[in-house]
C-alpha cells in the first residue's frame, strides 16, 4: 500500500526482486528484528533496483525507509556482496567515465574535499571523535574507550616511525594536529603539518601553539625541503589512482635518504577507478580507497615496503564510538545541523562500520624506506 500520499501504484514486482535479494542474507523487509528495514514509501523498491547504492542513500535521507541496526543491516549487505547484484545507476557510469578522463584528484581540485567535508563545522567533530580530535581508526588491542584507542594508534606510530628528539617530521593531511601534537609532546620533534582544511588549520595551530609544530594550508605536491620522517594518516583514500605514483614520487623527493615514510589508509579489497556514488557525492568528493596493487605499484622502485600491519576490524569499533558519540550529542549540535544532515551523517558512519565488519574495507600502516633500512626494520605492533 502506498503511504505519505504518494498514489498507488503496483510495486509488487520491485518488491519481490528486492526481497528476493534479501533473504540470501536473512533481512526481511518491515520485519521485527534490528537489522530489518522499515519501508515508509512504496516508491523505494523501484528507485533503488534502478539506481543502486545512491538511491538507497538518499531514500534513507528522504525518510523512505528506517532501520535500527544500520551497521548490521550492511554488514549482511556487503558480507554477500549484493551490492555487486544491482545494475549499476547513471552515476555510477558517469563517474567511470569522469575518472578516465578527468584527474578528479588533481591540484586544482584538492581543496575540494576541505571545503565540502571537513570544513563542515569544527563543533561537529568535536562532538564526535575524541579528545585529540583524531579522524582515523584507533588501535584498540589493549584499548577500552575511544580516547584511549587513538592514543595507541598515535604512539604506535611513532614508534613504527622511531621518532626521537630533534626529528623532522613531515605530516600530510594534519587533520586538527592532534598527531603533530603527541609526536612532538611526546617524543620531542618538530612537525611540520599540512591540511586543505582553513577548519583543521585553525583549529591545529591553536593546539600547536607552544610546540615545535608549523601548521600550513596547503597540498602536499607543494611542500618543499627535506625531512627525516614522513606520515600520513587517513589522508592517501584523496589522492586517486591518476595521483598515487606523483604521491610516492613527492614523498621520496621530501624524504632524507636513511628516512623513513609512514602510509596509514583505509585499503579496498579490489582495484578501482571510482568510490560508492553515494559516499561520492554526500561524504568524500573525489575520494578514492587504494587496494593493495595499487600502492605497490605506485611504490615500485622508489621504497622498500618494510611493513604491512592490517588491522581493518578495528575500524568497526572506532565508527562505532564515533556514531555513539555524534547520537548522544545531536541535542546540542542540532541548531546548526539540519535532520536530513542527522540522517546523512547517521547512514555515512554506520554504512562504514558495516563494510570494515564484513571485511569488505581494510586499514593498513605501511612503513616505506628508501633503500630499505640498513640491517633489519624491527615491526612494531
Amino acid at each position: 500500500m502506498a503511504t505519505r500520499g504518494v498514489s498507488k501504484v503496483d510495486v509488487s514486482g520491485s518488491r519481490q526482486g528486492l526481497e528476493h535479494l534479501l533473504q540470501k542474507v536473512d533481512v526481511q523487509l518491515d520485519g521485527d528484528r534490528p537489522w530489518d528495514p522499515q519501508v515508509h514509501d512504496d516508491r523505494l523498491y523501484d528507485r533503488v533496483l534502478s539506481e543502486g547504492s545512491l538511491a538507497l542513500g538518499e531514500a534513507y535521507m528522504d525518510g523512505w525507509w528506517d532501520c535500527r541496526r544500520l551497521d548490521q543491516l550492511f554488514y549482511r549487505v556487503l558480507r554477500a556482496r549484493l551490492d555487486q547484484q544491482i545494475g549499476w545507476s547513471w552515476w555510477m557510469l558517469w563517474s567511470i567515465v569522469k575518472a578516465f578522463l578527468l584527474n578528479r584528484q588533481s591540484a586544482s581540485r584538492a581543496y575540494e574535499v576541505g571545503e565540502e567535508h571537513y570544513d563542515r563545522g569544527n563543533d561537529l567533530f568535536r562532538h564526535m571523535l575524541d579528545d585529540r580530535m583524531i579522524y582515523s581508526c584507533g588501535y584498540w588491542r589493549r584499548a577500552n574507550a575511544l580516547d584511549a584507542a587513538q592514543e595507541a594508534k598515535l604512539d604506535l606510530i611513532c614508534r613504527k616511525l622511531t621518532l626521537e628528539p630533534g626529528t623532522r617530521v613531515l605530516d600530510i593531511g594534519c587533520g586538527w594536529g592532534g598527531f603533530a601534537e603527541y609526536a612532538a609532546s611526546k617524543y620531542g620533534v618538530e612537525v611540520v603539518g599540512v591540511t586543505i582544511s582553513e577548519e583543521q588549520v585553525s583549529a591545529a595551530r591553536d593546539r600547536c601553539a607552544d610546540l615545535p609544530v608549523q601548521i600550513r594550508l596547503q597540498d602536499y605536491r607543494d611542500v618543499e625541503g627535506t625531512f627525516d620522517r614522513i606520515v600520513s594518516i587517513g589522508m592517501f583514500e584523496h589522492v586517486g589512482h591518476k595521483n598515487h605514483r606523483m604521491y610516492m614520487e613527492t614523498v621520496r623527493e621530501r624524504l632524507a635518504t636513511d628516512g623513513l615514510s609512514m602510509l596509514h589508509t583505509i585499503g579496498s579489497d579490489a582495484s578501482h577507478a571510482v568510490t560508492d556514488p553515494w559516499i561520492d557525492k554526500y561524504i568524500f568528493p573525489n575520494g578514492l580507497l587504494p587496494s593493495a596493487q595499487q600502492i605497490t605499484q605506485a611504490a615500485e622502485g622508489l621504497f622498500v615496503i618494510e611493513d604491512w600491519h592490517n588491522f581493518g576490524p578495528d575500524y568497526d569499533r572506532t565508527l562505532m564510538a564515533w556514531a555513539r558519540n555524534f547520537e548522544e550529542s545531536w541535542e546540542v549540535l542540532s541548531d546548526r545541523y539540519s535532520d536530513r544532515f542527522f540522517r546523512m551523517w547517521r547512514y555515512y558512519l554506520y554504512q562504514c562500520a558495516g563494510a570494515f565488519r564484513a571485511r569488505r574495507n581494510q586499514l593498513w600502516q605501511v612503513v616505506l624506506a628508501p633503500q630499505g633500512v640498513d640491517g633489519r626494520y624491527e615491526s612494531v605492533r
